[in-house]
């Protein structure tokens, strides 16, 4: 499989009047897996099309594997791409699902049969290579879709949330499958997803996107041990992290502070204090929903074998090291 770099530099687009991507300047290197995560709205569907030759690059310059392709038609890109819809044949088998792109580009029957059946090995389909997408689960449809893309051999794979349509079981078996396939493959791919839980367990490097604009470039645990903005400490993480303004913020010279549920822990003598709205019983955790009056609300990661109840008072303390100090322009300190 092909490895290949992506270089975007200055990057804009343009509906009309109206700036959506906002000059985004990014490297992308041979064989990593890289993730664009962000809430909705924020750019990073258009940003994959852009890459992929669906929407017009209104300015800047995107190169990819060496060669400025902003000009270029998608289909001389040497992307492939999979979407969240899988776009199946419904009336043509797993086998002329995977064959077709090849055969419009008249690729010979027999590498066609050698790419088709490489890929379905794979990704453990060739028992279904005769069935209809009718007869798929959801699960085996996606790995369809991703065939699809493999047997192009292209230099860069592009996932537009292949994931978001299957239940939560599946999607985290394909969590699994994916990163083993990019293992296994090495190849260069770009991935765009809402779910921070799959940037996180996915990428080599996530892109954290707000408003059109790049906040933040790293490792996942780069990112979430070192946000550069309250944006990405807020988005990267699940429950997200805990910010508190006013007074207690300032007793550390900060706009505001912010404390990861898990380093929130009961503590008698702790500074902070309220009353359990909601426990979320885990087992092995327990969430804990805390309202802590003018200080908002609070929720911390608790062990699963203290029992707490709901209108309990809780005191909450934290160790310094784990406290994030933000200013007003949100930039952390």
């Amino acid at each position: 499989m092909s490895q290949s770099n992506l270089r975007l530099r200055n990057i804009q687009k343009n509906y009309g009047k109206v700036p959506v991507i906002h000059g985004v300047d990014l490297d992308i290197e041979p064989g990593e897996f890289a993730v664009f995560v962000g809430p909705s709205g924020c750019g990073k569907t258009t940003l994959l099309r852009m890459i992929a030759g669906l929407e017009d690059i209104s300015g800047g310059t995107l190169t990819i594997a060496g060669q400025t392709v902003n000009d270029l038609p998608p289909s001389q890109r040497g992307v492939a791409m999979v979407f969240q819809s899988y776009a199946l044949y419904p009336h043509k088998t797993v086998y002329d699902n995977m064959a077709f792109g090849l055969k419009i580009a008249k690729v010979p029957k027999a590498e066609i049969d050698r790419r088709v059946r490489e890929a379905s090995e794979i990704l453990q389909i060739t028992e279904y290579l005769e069935r209809l997408p009718k007869a798929l689960s959801g699960g085996q449809r996606q790995r369809v879709a991703i065939g699809r893309a493999i047997v192009r051999n292209p230099k860069v794979f592009l996932f537009d949330e292949p994931l978001s349509n299957l239940d939560a079981a599946l999607r985290t078996k394909m969590r699994v499958e994916l990163a083993t396939l990019h293992r296994r493959l090495g190849a260069t791919m770009v991935y765009v997803t809402h779910d921070q839980v799959e940037a996180m367990t996915l990428a080599d490097k996530i892109v954290v996107l707000n408003k059109g604009r790049i906040e933040q470039v790293g490792a996942p645990l780069e990112l979430y041990h070192r946000p550069a903005t309250r944006f990405v400490a807020s988005f990267i993480g699940s429950p997200q992290m805990n910010f508190i303004e006013g007074s207690y913020a300032r007793q550390f010279d900060a706009h505001a502070v912010g404390i990861r549920p898990e380093h929130l822990r009961i503590d008698t003598a702790g500074q902070l204090e309220g009353t359990l709205r909601h426990a979320e019983q885990l087992g092995n955790e327990t969430f804990a929903y805390v309202d802590a009056g003018p200080l908002g609300d609070l929720t911390a990661r608790i062990d699963g074998s203290i029992s707490v109840e709901p209108g309990e008072r809780l005191r909450l303390g934290h160790q310094p090291e784990h406290l994030y100090r933000f200013d007003a322009a949100g930039l952390r300190i």
